[in-house]
């Protein structure tokens, strides 16, 4: 079998586009017929997914999966750091969680990091035809140089070409690629084969001066400048999306609100509410009013105790003890979920400090973290939310539909019993208490296709879920009937139609290598190879 296609991209700042650009070749390598891997040696990001293999990698893996048509796997990204705190995180090899560690002594714990890049890499270059890799962050951070296992430390020692990508949106484009280049080791300088500039707005002919004096400056050649591409929506890596992205609907919408805490993870299970045209989705931030909503989102976290002790400092107690009084919906998913009930203990001190601490005391039940790691990729239905005692059955033929005598807004009650959802389980918590009687979903269990269990807790009001399902909104069903759990009326869920997430993450992936095919000269860049 002959080597195969390599090529990292690395990037001059975070978010300069590397996780796009990857995916988007990904998906133009698969249109060529080639069997292409995505491939991160270090990732650092709260947003994970559940592999095919059973274990857990950084979410732009699993989109870069997507793009290039196989299945995510763990040697696509071989470690992935998920932090804490400010000064530690936990560590996964392979997919698994094998450490908590400071900055400090994860710097000691490099080389045996290094090791387990190494062998998925073998492993992957032995098994696809093309390869290829992401960065992180930016290889000209001098205080990380040493022991680097994440830009050129890796593509030194697997011998890559690589190539800089710069966002040209941000300001400042040839001063980020000049000097990302002088930075770099001389060895390191002749491994850029050359540019690709990201997000440019406007008549190419007027940059077409600079292009010149950056080949001009550096002997190397431009790839090729991508389009600032409007409303293209893809999983992100970590950071959250700006507000100005969020879809608003105005004052008729369903109003929704999230709070952004300090260790929040999987915000990307909240991906369709901002995408839904009747939902005005909005993060609110540290120091913001927390304004009125229909419904409130408590998304993952990776550090419970201290999430919710900054929910406390920031007035959401109070906010969400209003809301209910009022009305309103509240959702936890999994961290969130664990932040309902009456007590979170954490007696290993696996997200901080040993001890426990009272939870919002809105759900009957209580959490331990344990050192087993659970990871699922899961499948179920809700259960009957419109009455919190968990006593559905299966959905009858026909069910939905509006009968002589019913209101539109009684036939998306029932559709609600039943709904489909896709998600994936990852998280340490084990949750005990009477609440869970009344299940929020039913979830397939074990080889037997009629076999279920149960999942998360509704409150028997019918206002509270909680559940540990991330992509709990992620299959079109499902968004719809919680939407109209939460509210939102059966004209509005009618006139807005179907929002599927994996059909609009498909078209904007191929939107995405439309845009590279016509922008880049891919010849060039994969160059000596042919594709």
């Amino acid at each position: 079998m002959s080597p195969p296609i390599t090529l990292m991209v690395q990037g001059t700042t975070s978010d300069a586009g590397k996780t796009t650009l990857v995916a988007g070749l990904a998906r133009v390598l698969r249109r060529r017929g080639i069997k292409v891997a995505p491939f991160k040696p270090q990732n650092m990001a709260l947003n994970s997914a559940v592999t095919a293999d059973g274990g857990e990698i950084g979410r732009a893996q699993a989109l870069q999966a997507l793009a290039a048509g196989v299945a995510p796997h763990t040697d696509f990204n071989p470690v992935l750091l998920k932090p804490s705190t400010d000064i530690g995180a936990q560590v996964i090899i392979h997919g698994r969680a094998v450490a908590s560690l400071s900055a400090k002594d994860y710097h000691a714990y490099k080389p045996t990091a290094m090791a387990a890049v190494m062998q998925s890499w073998d492993r992957l270059c032995s098994a696809y035809g093309a390869v290829l890799v992401e960065g992180a962050g930016s290889p000209a951070e001098i205080n990380l140089r040493d022991r680097d296992i994440a830009n050129m430390g890796f593509a030194e020692a697997a011998d890559v070409p690589v190539v800089l990508v710069a966002d040209i949106d941000r300001g400042g484009v040839f001063a980020h690629l000049v000097g990302t280049l002088e930075l770099l080791s001389p060895s390191e300088q002749a491994r850029v084969k050359g540019f690709v500039i990201n997000r440019f707005r406007g008549d190419l002919g007027l940059l077409q001066s600079g292009l010149d004096w950056l080949e001009a400056r550096t002997g190397r050649p431009v790839f090729g400048v991508l389009p600032y591409l409007h409303g293209l929506f893809l999983d992100a890596e970590d950071a959250l999306a700006d507000s100005a992205a969020d879809v608003c609907a105005g004052e008729a919408a369903l109003r929704v609100i999230a709070p952004v805490y300090s260790r929040i993870s999987n915000h990307t299970d909240l991906d369709p509410l901002r995408l839904h045209p009747q939902v005005d989705f909005r993060w609110i931030g540290p120091g913001q009013a927390i304004p009125p909503a229909d419904l409130i989102v408590l998304p993952g976290s990776k550090s419970v105790q201290a999430d919710l002790a900054w929910l406390r400092a920031q007035g959401w107690e109070a906010a969400i003890q209003r809301h209910l009084r009022y009305g309103g919906r509240l959702i936890g998913i999994c961290g969130g979920f664990q932040m309902l009930g009456r007590e979170l203990d954490d007696p290993h001190g696996l997200e901080g400090v040993p001890g426990r601490m009272a939870g919002l005391g809105l759900l009957e039940v209580d959490t331990v973290l344990e050192q087993h790691k659970q990871l699922r990729n899961l499948s179920g239905r809700l259960a009957n939310l419109s009455r919190g005692d968990g006593s559905d059955t299966a959905p009858k033929k026909g069910a939905g539909e509006t009968k002589r005598g019913e209101t539109k807004a009684d036939g998306v009650s029932r559709a609600a019993m039943g709904a489909e959802v896709t998600g994936y389980e990852i998280h340490m918590g084990v949750t005990s208490g009477p609440a869970l009687a009344r299940p929020a979903l039913w979830l397939a269990h074990g080889n037997d296709p009629a076999a279920t269990r149960p999942d998360g807790a509704v409150s028997a009001d019918g206002q509270i879920l909680g559940t540990y399902v991330h992509g709990l909104f992620d299959a079109p069903a499902a968004l719809s009937a919680l939407l109209a759990w939460a509210g939102l009326d059966a004209e509005a869920l009618e006139e807005a139609g179907q929002v599927d997430l994996a059909a609009r993450r498909e078209a904007d992936l191929d939107r995405l290598a439309d845009s590279i095919e016509a922008h880049i000269d891919l010849a060039a860049l994969f160059a000596p190879d042919r594709i």
